[in-house]
């Protein structure tokens, strides 16, 4: 699996080069259980980190989606709008949710790695 930062919302992405691929995290996955809806932004928003970008729904509830890192979106996965459960089956390679132009790498120093994410998971049980 390529290197993924963390945040403490649950939201994750990889970097390539300056492009973040964001999804959210197994555990996130896990507590939502089965994914019924998920409402992404539309390519070329501005998004802040920490901000809103979208919402998720699954048979247990609606929660936000909030931006893991600052940027610009290029690209959403549509193929969520017909099959949320992609997000179930495999979140980080077919369950992505949206592609950013990163605005500032800086950000990441703020952001957890695996090992730091797992701790912080498992002292929330």
């Amino acid at each position: 699996m390529a290197q993924y930062y963390f945040s403490k919302s649950h939201e994750c992405f990889s970097l390539d080069g300056d492009t973040a691929t964001v999804s959210i995290t197994s555990y996130a996955v896990d507590q939502l259980g089965e994914i019924t809806y998920v409402q992404l932004p539309a390519v070329g928003k501005t998004l802040k980190q920490g901000e809103s970008f979208g919402e998720i729904e699954s048979v247990k509830t609606v929660s936000e989606l909030y931006a893991p890192i600052s940027g610009t979106v290029t690209a959403i996965n549509s193929d969520l709008d017909a099959q949320p459960e992609l997000v179930n089956a495999d979140t980080y390679t077919q369950g992505w949710m949206l592609k950013l132009t990163v605005s500032n790498p800086d950000e990441v120093t703020g952001l957890m790695d695996e090992a730091a994410y797992q701790a912080y998971v498992e002292a929330l049980a």
